[in-house]
């Protein structure tokens, strides 16, 4: 991944509601319409919140027919778990 993928990534979770999104979606994938029950937004805001989070490749998206189901992109999440443990403070622990 590239320096900017991280930041846009971190750009996307700091805003608290996506941040609630990629909590809910850790223990697998979650129908939007579940996602939905859980937030108290509308479905235009939950659209615009999915696209920033699988624009910037953390979440990925698959429809089935009328709904659209989500899941974290594990690769993309590691990568990021890569770069933000190689410091030295987390070399040293090791």
């Amino acid at each position: 991944m590239e320096f900017a993928d991280y930041i846009e990534i971190l750009k996307a979770l700091g805003e608290s509601t996506r941040l609630h999104i990629f909590e809910m979606l850790r223990n697998g994938t979650l129908c939007g319409c579940k996602i939905l029950e859980q937030l108290n937004i509308t479905q235009p805001t939950l659209s615009h919140h999915m696209k920033v989070l699988c624009d910037c490749g953390l979440v990925k998206a698959e429809k089935d027919w009328k709904w659209t189901y989500y899941t974290i992109d594990c690769e993309k999440l590691q990568g990021l778990l890569s770069f933000l443990g190689d410091t030295k403070c987390m070399r040293e622990k090791r």
